[in-house]
């Protein structure tokens, strides 16, 4: 009965392929029926404590795969690494970057769960549908690897390239140049793909503008394809953001500002925030002969994902 149980929870690797259960939900009224038709006849809740005795459990699916890994990945994870210690070494700032997804406002129900008087759970919409006049937001953050601060741009409008550089400047204005008052470099590790990614042009264009404004040689390593989820920021302070509003609704742009501000870790993770209002226009196009301008120096190693931007004199 046990190796019968055992094929039906899993028929492709250690039962039969065809099995009956394979497109359906496994549960234990399913399970226990199924057995009974194999001539063993068993009830509900013996299948559950078999389950468990198996070693089994109830559990959802992981984010784990992210499609073929490039042949190039751990070396470009090394090159990553070895960058972001020399930067660190010297005391210049190093930060990783990206758009957390959009999120849309109003009394809408979040994932998980959080403490309330008992029989009083906040009441929300039965439906998740947008509404235009309450519309979302796109927050984009800016994670200093090097102190465990933050800086996340809530932006109203579209994430596009200039929302991506005008995030960057924000952070650089606010915290930045007050942390490394000296500097004259700066290192960007970003996802390959996106508003901040490494095929787009507006992108460079608009790390030129910044370079020039500031002064600064802004290196920038992209993460290879696929790999988005070794982004630092992703870990450090996406997932904590995520966790301080699970079963909050977003219901104003004033509760997501203030979520986020007041998000804390046990090692000190520091947020400040603010709103964008500036409505993105997309589409925008950089001609040839304005990408020629670039002062663009590629490393000779994946050039692609490895560059330095430095102020056009």
């Amino acid at each position: 009965m046990l190796d019968a149980l055992d094929a039906l929870i899993d028929p492709s690797t250690r039962g039969d392929p065809e099995s009956p259960l394979r497109w359906t939900c496994k549960s234990t009224y399913q399970l226990a029926a199924a057995l009974s038709e194999q001539e063993h006849p068993i009830s509900q809740r013996t299948v559950y404590r078999l389950l468990e005795a198996l070693g089994y459990s109830l559990q959802a699916n992981r984010k784990m795969q992210e499609g073929t890994d490039h042949p190039d990945r751990d070396a470009q994870f090394l090159f990553i690494y070895r960058h972001v210690q020399r930067y660190q070494r010297k005391k210049l700032p190093v930060i990783s970057v990206d758009t957390k997804k959009k999120e849309n406002l109003g009394n809408l129900a979040q994932p998980g769960r959080e403490w309330e008087p008992q029989g009083r759970p906040t009441k929300v919409q039965t439906y998740t549908f947008p509404d235009p006049q309450q519309g979302h937001v796109r927050p984009y953050g800016i994670y200093d690897l090097s102190r465990n601060e933050g800086w996340v741009n809530v932006g109203i409008s579209r994430d596009t390239a200039q929302f991506a550089v005008e995030s960057i400047r924000r952070w650089w204005h606010k915290m930045g140049h007050e942390r490394y008052p000296q500097a004259r470099d700066l290192l960007i590790t970003a996802d390959g793909g996106g508003s901040n990614g490494y095929r787009t042009r507006l992108w460079k264009a608009e790390l030129q503008r910044l370079a020039n404004e500031l002064h600064l040689a802004i290196r920038v390593c992209h993460f290879p394809p696929g790999t988005s989820k070794w982004n630092k920021i992703e870990h450090r302070m996406f997932s904590f953001i995520s966790k301080n509003w699970r079963g909050h609704p977003l219901d104003s742009l004033a509760t997501v500002v203030n979520l986020i501000a007041n998000t804390t870790t046990d090692r000190g993770l520091y947020i400040e925030t603010s709103i964008d209002d500036t409505i993105y226009e997309k589409g925008i196009e950089v001609s040839d002969d304005e990408f020629a301008t670039l002062q663009i120096t590629r490393e000779k190693f994946h050039g692609e994902w490895n560059y330095v931007i430095k102020p056009q004199r």
